[in-house]
């Protein structure tokens, strides 16, 4: 098998992690496997897995790193992964990415390569203020970085585009502590493997992606 690419992105909410991973997965013809797409998905599919999502959110509770696993192993499985995967939203903790290399290994896939986009805090403070979100297939967009071609409008399905809770301004502190205390250490967990790149992340949108893969082809 020919080698694949494995790849998470790691910074601060505001990065723009998941706006490059889909610019990466269309440049290298790999998926996008977005944590939360998979969990919607496994519900309205109402596979085993599925169900199990299901009882857990209907609950109010956090779906288990096991069962994450789960659906990652299942989604690693399509042929569309064959050459590699870019997902976004997992791992989130060392334990999760511990997690990840158990099965990687399992599968007999190459192991994940992490790319680290660098941004200063107040560059991100007004990112995420002007961030607005499809509430239907969880696109997002930037009102001046990544405007939509219709003002507050989904180019995709055409939904009315909001302001997600957590991208209000007294939220933003607290997602910056979770990160710094829960996904900031898996930048030291991936350096100590030697698995990780990083990329200046600020400048336009295009930049940023030609730093990316520069970085990981080189």
């Amino acid at each position: 098998m020919a080698k694949q690419r494995n790849l998470i992105l790691l910074g601060p909410p505001g990065a723009g992690k998941g706006t490059q991973a889909q610019r990466l997965a269309a440049r290298w013809g790999i998926p996008q496997i977005s944590t939360g797409d998979m969990l919607r998905e496994a519900r309205r599919a109402g596979t085993e897995l599925g169900k199990q999502v299901a009882a857990v959110m209907d609950s109010g509770g956090l779906v288990s790193d096991d069962l994450v696993i789960a659906l990652v192993e299942e989604r690693l499985q399509r042929t569309d992964a064959r050459e590699g995967a870019i997902l976004d939203g997992f791992p989130r903790t060392i334990p999760q990415a511990e997690a990840l290399d158990a099965l990687l290994a399992k599968m007999g896939r190459d192991p994940v390569r992490a790319v680290a986009i660098e941004v200063p805090r107040d560059d991100l403070l007004e990112r995420l203020g002007g961030r607005r979100s499809c509430p239907k297939d969880g696109a997002s967009y930037h009102i001046q970085f990544n405007p939509p071609r219709s003002e507050d409008v989904c180019d995709v399905c055409g939904t009315a585009l909001v302001t997600r809770p957590d991208d209000r301004m007294e939220a933003i502190a607290k997602r910056q502590d979770t990160y710094e205390r829960d996904t900031a250490p898996l930048l030291g967990y991936y350096e100590k493997k030697g698995a990780v790149r990083k990329v200046d992340g600020v400048g336009e949108l295009e930049s940023v992606l030609d730093r990316i893969t520069r970085t990981l082809e080189a």
